[in-house]
């Protein structure tokens, strides 16, 4: 029998969250090492539960839970999600408008499956959550990288944004709170984007899964309260993050604007949907509860809550290290902080990355792993305690002391 080989559509396809330095912390656990992973905003290994609200609920209706349900998702559900929008000033939104899936994830793919024809371009931030540059890839399309400015907080440079868009762009995709540094744009940021969109005919795909985990006086803007009626937008969110049930997974797309423009795309994006039958039935039942019910989110994110705290210690910290700098994250769970070429010329950050695992046992992700253009950023989650968090820091700065290219 001839070798079996992937497919080719894989060949530029990436994800090193889970890649090449996953695989070696395996073989290290495999050797009965014990390995701090802080590669992957997972909340449930340190010590966020979900609400017991939440809990009872799906455990409530886990009898009526055995069928398929609609494909776009229940009815309780998605009156929930529409009713959400509603209450934030999006009072046009309906149950129509919603589609419910197995999180974010499986949502993007489908969308991007429904939207792109080989060759077509799609705007994606630098550094991005990569599973976008790879969903778009897979799908036959091309992303192209706009910059973002971290002398400026992170926020996009809506100028060399605008200068990448060709006759072949689409989209331009928008992940606010962002992953992976923890910026949240400003609302001259977020009009900005969308009227650089409305110029140029593209649709807006707005990532806003970590909206309700904003610190200090940072804001989250609604991407669609300013994409109007002329902009097509579809807004992704879910309760993975802000109710800690990552596994879970209950997510979901939200489409406003003119809608009347797009129902050929909705007609392939429902086709889709229903080929999957349906998303997670148990999971779906969660998400009434955790909208409309106590919002424990927001105990975390105020000084005093683990969210807070954690971030401020770990942006301090890796401040405090010689040659290392890093914007304190405005929101979301991760710091991307920057190792100065100067002091440490990293050629190959994802070795870097390995070397510190092996010597540290200590998992993080390297900056390229976010399509970063450069070797001198890497990703750490900031979901320990503070014991936690102090320790691993300190054997960043160890590693540090005696690294040398």
């Amino acid at each position: 029998m001839r070798p079996i080989a992937q497919s080719k559509k894989l060949q530029h396809v990436r994800y090193d969250v889970r890649g090449p330095i996953l695989v070696e912390a395996e073989r290290l656990e495999a050797e009965g090492h014990k390995i701090l992973k802080l590669n992957i905003g997972n909340t449930a290994p340190f010590g966020f539960e979900a609400p017991e609200g939440i809990l009872a609920d799906m455990t409530h209706h886990l009898p009526e839970s055995q069928g398929y349900s609609d494909s776009r998702g229940i009815y309780s559900a998605r009156t929930a999600v529409a009713q959400y929008y509603q209450s934030r000033g999006l009072t046009r939104t309906t149950i129509d408008d919603v589609y419910i899936g197995n999180g974010v994830s499986e949502l993007i793919m489908m969308v991007l499956q429904a939207f792109i024809d080989n060759g077509d371009e799609i705007l994606v931030p630098a550094p991005d959550y990569p599973l976008w540059t790879g969903a778009v890839t897979l799908c036959g399309g091309v992303p192209v990288h706009y910059r973002c400015d971290e002398d400026n907080g992170w926020n996009p440079d809506l100028e060399q944004l605008e200068a990448a868009i060709t006759e072949r762009t689409r989209a331009l995709v928008l992940i606010n709170p962002n992953n992976p540094t923890g910026a949240v744009y400003s609302e001259a940021t977020v009009r900005g984007m969308v009227d650089i969109a409305r110029r140029h005919d593209l649709v807006v795909m707005a990532d806003e899964i970590y909206e309700k985990i904003v610190f200090d006086a940072a804001v989250h803007h609604h991407t669609a309260s300013f994409a109007d009626e002329d902009v097509l937008c579809l807004t992704f969110s879910g309760l993975s993050k802000a109710y800690r049930v990552c596994g879970y997974r209950a997510g979901w797309v939200m489409i406003s604007g003119p809608k009347h423009l797009a129902s050929n795309f909705l007609e392939g994006f429902t086709l889709l949907s229903n080929m999957r039958m349906c998303s997670n039935v148990p999971g779906q039942h969660a998400i009434q509860t955790a909208l409309g019910g106590y919002q424990s989110i927001n105990e975390l994110i105020v000084p005093g809550g683990r969210f807070y705290e954690q971030s401020k210690l770990a942006a301090r910290l890796l401040n405090e290290l010689p040659g290392v700098s890093c914007v304190e994250p405005k929101g979301a769970l991760y710091c991307f902080p920057r190792l100065d070429p100067a002091v440490y010329p990293i050629e190959d950050d994802e070795a870097f990355v390995i070397e510190l695992l092996r010597a540290k046992k200590l998992l993080v992700t390297h900056g390229t792993g976010f399509n970063w253009p450069e070797t001198d950023h890497f990703r750490l989650v900031t979901l320990p305690d503070a014991g936690v968090l102090t320790e691993a820091i300190g054997r960043i700065g160890d590693f540090l002391t005696t690294w040398r290219p």
